[in-house]
């Protein structure tokens, strides 16, 4: 290649994924070897979501970018309106800039994501993908995730079995990186807040019992979501009177306003129940370290918990397939079922170890990205 500085255009496009990438990014911005593009598109440009776009801004990049590609509502029609619109907008900035970049990141199985990087097929650009071969049944993501995949050069996996399905999935033996989630990492490096600053940053005490909530639609059964939510606040209303509920809102899925709705109707009811709208990595990662048990339907749960040694209570099948540790337990949308889960585990910890963790994740991932320099 040649080049000074390699490239990098990294493609983020919620919260989520920003956060699992900044342990990452942290030490790629600081590394004379790379020129960092975040090209932030997706719910970070919406105040609705709580303008993420802000937090990328005070972290300071080489450049960012940043692209309004949602329309409004989040119906089957409009999410399918989305999703075109986003690959009309990342064609023309493909054709304009896709020749700057060495290599593209992207991650997960968002539906924008997967719109900006199939919109860059016919520019015969390198992507890599990461959290690539994972399965989550429960939501449509799974297929995206997929698609990512198939348009990626690389791809960094959490898991041997992660690799198994990219081979299968390519037909190739040798693009696959196992470093675990590099979001674990945020524990390490973040400086969390401790019980009396979080409080003095967001006026929420986490010393009194907590249930961290993040319930997302099922995206697969998308016409249920009406009869799920009505369930999750039928538990949460029941909940509330025991413990603080911390809820972290739905990102921009099918139906997801409909959780969003009854959960700011619901807060109107109870001082215990808080909705925070953008934690930040270093908040979020906080919570989750105080809090007293996870409750919802993300991939956190399943990836980050048990490094903080919680159990979380993972309600419906939006998580089905994906490997989860033995402090995930699996209950239906059934209020009875999630109430008594819930008062079972709140106040146990969880001993085992985290099989998504590795202290060199970004060692693995920087070593692979210099490797004959792609």
């Amino acid at each position: 290649m040649g080049r000074l500085n390699m490239k990098i255009g990294v493609l983020t496009s919620s919260r989520a994924d920003y956060g699992i990438y900044l342990p990452l990014l942290t030490k790629m911005k600081n590394d004379n070897r790379f020129k960092l593009s975040i090209i932030a598109f997706g719910s970070h440009t919406r105040q609705e979501f709580g303008e993420t776009i802000q937090t990328i801004y005070a972290d300071s990049y080489d450049e960012i970018i940043a692209i309004d590609n949602f329309l409004d509502g989040d119906s089957p029609e409009i999410i399918a309106k989305s999703y075109a619109n986003t690959v009309t907008i990342f064609a023309n900035f493909w054709s304009e800039r896709g020749a700057d970049f060495d290599l593209i990141f992207c991650l997960g199985d968002r539906f924008e994501m997967a719109a900006a990087v199939n919109a860059g097929i016919p520019y015969q650009l390198d992507f890599a993908h990461f959290h690539a071969g994972e399965t989550t049944l429960g939501a449509i993501d799974n297929i995206y995730r997929h698609q990512l995949t198939l348009a990626s050069k690389y791809h960094f996996v959490s898991l041997a079995t992660n690799a198994d399905k990219v081979k299968e999935l390519t037909g190739l033996s040798n693009t696959t990186t196992i470093i675990g989630s590099i979001s674990l990492l945020n524990q390490i490096n973040l400086p969390l807040l401790s019980v009396e600053e979080f409080y003095d940053k967001w006026g929420i005490d986490l010393s009194i019992p907590t249930i961290l909530v993040t319930i997302n639609p099922e995206t697969i059964n998308f016409e249920k979501n009406e009869n799920f939510a009505k369930i999750s606040v039928e538990a949460l209303r029941i909940l509330a009177n025991e413990f603080q509920i911390i809820i972290n809102p739905p990102n921009a899925d099918t139906n997801g306003s409909i959780f969003r709705n009854v959960f700011h109707e619901l807060k109107k009811d109870f001082e215990s129940i808080k909705i925070i709208e953008n934690f930040g990595s270093q908040s979020y990662f906080s919570c989750m370290k105080h809090a007293s048990l996870l409750l919802g339907n993300s991939s956190s749960g399943i990836i980050e918990a048990a490094s903080f040694q919680k159990y979380v209570i993972n309600i419906g099948d939006r998580q089905k397939g994906r490997f989860a540790p033995e402090n995930v337990i699996n209950v239906p949308f059934e209020c009875n079922q999630i109430c008594d889960h819930t008062r079972k585990f709140v106040n146990q910890t969880y001993l085992g170890e985290n099989p998504y963790f590795r202290l060199n994740a970004v060692e693995l991932t920087i070593s692979k990205l210099l490797q004959n320099k792609l």
